[in-house]
């Protein structure tokens, strides 16, 4: 017996797939932006010595990147929870 989800159990998925498709890309670009503009800022502030400033930075950073792999992460866990899914 083989259990697989069914996709076309409901109306509108497939246009459910392009609203999410196109948020996961906005969210990596995003997150990819504020990855630059945190390095600048953390570079600049413990350059100048501002080390609050430096460390906003540093948290900015540490933010956008977990943002980006949460984000870009998200279809490969799907598709692995999806598979492991159908083995049962």
């Amino acid at each position: 017996m083989e259990v697989f989800p069914d996709f076309d159990g409901l109306a509108g998925i497939g246009d459910l797939e392009v609203v999410v498709g196109a948020l996961l890309t906005v969210v990596l670009i995003a997150a990819v932006l504020m990855v630059v503009i945190s390095a600048i800022i953390w570079a600049l502030a413990s350059g100048h010595g501002n080390q609050a400033a430096a460390a906003k930075g540093r948290m900015g950073l540490l933010v956008a990147v977990i943002a980006a792999v949460l984000a870009g992460g998200g279809v490969a866990w799907m598709n692995f929870l999806i598979d492991l899914g159908s083995q049962f």
